[in-house]
């Protein structure tokens, strides 16, 4: 089991804020991977994503719903999460938003993507295209504001118990397996091997090797044609000047 927080602050009303949060079909909007999502009931959801090739539908119900305060829910087919969203009127105009989900990976994909920390990732980025959403609009899409209380409090991974490893591999091809596998061997195999530079740098010794001069050829005499006056310049083979 995984547990993901984040909270931002958002420059708008609780109830501006609030109200664009109960507007589920339009999470695709703001929600990294998020497909589709399809309000079957006031209190029951139907999802749809693609996330690192992994493409999952899940149903999930809302657990507990308050105005200005608070939504909850709980994934009861096709995936094990459970979650709310709370929200805090701090004045001035502003509100802050905090997220809280608790998930357990099924697959390959969904493990390797847990211990690479990519819900944590997006479900911040998530928030900060919710704040920028909502803030460039000043006001929201929709609103909903009945109230729902199924089950007060703040839900936990109990309460998806009965989707757990429900399609856990649905949607998930073989490259993909394949390639997140590869990937998370490449990891492992680059991070041995920088410890192994490490202590080969430590125990390697530099030897600078200074080279020796270049050896030359010895001078050699060199011969020129010396002429003695003495001697008779036919001797020479030469012919006397006139």
């Amino acid at each position: 089991m995984t547990k993901v927080e984040h909270r931002i602050l958002v420059n708008v009303p609780v109830s501006v804020a609030y109200n664009q949060w109960t507007q589920f079909e339009d999470f695709p909007h703001f929600m990294g991977g998020i497909k589709k999502v399809t309000q079957l009931s006031d209190d029951h959801l139907e999802w749809v994503a693609e996330i690192a090739g992994v493409r999952r539908k899940w149903e999930a119900t809302i657990l507990e719903q308050i105005p200005d305060r608070k939504v909850a829910w709980a994934a009861t087919e096709g995936a094990t999460n459970a979650g709310e969203v709370t929200f805090e009127d701090i004045g001035g105009g502003q509100t802050s938003v905090r997220l809280t989900l608790e998930y357990e990976p099924e697959g390959l994909v969904e493990e390797v993507g847990d211990k690479l920390n990519v819900v944590e990732s997006r479900t911040k980025k998530d928030l900060e295209r919710f704040k920028e959403l909502v803030e460039s609009e000043g006001y929201a899409s929709g609103a909903w504001r009945g109230t729902i209380e199924n089950v007060p409090g703040t839900p936990g991974i109990e309460d998806a118990e009965a989707s757990r490893g429900d399609s856990g591999k649905a949607g998930v091809s073989g490259k993909v397996v394949a390639g997140v596998a590869a990937a998370a061997a490449a990891g492992v195999a680059a991070a041995a091997v920088g410890r192994k530079s490490d202590a080969d740098d430590a125990e390697t010794k530099v030897e600078v090797v200074v080279p020796a001069e270049p050896v030359g050829m010895a001078d050699e005499p060199v011969m020129t044609d010396v002429r003695d006056p003495d001697v008779d310049p036919t001797l020479r083979g030469e012919r006397p000047d006139r």
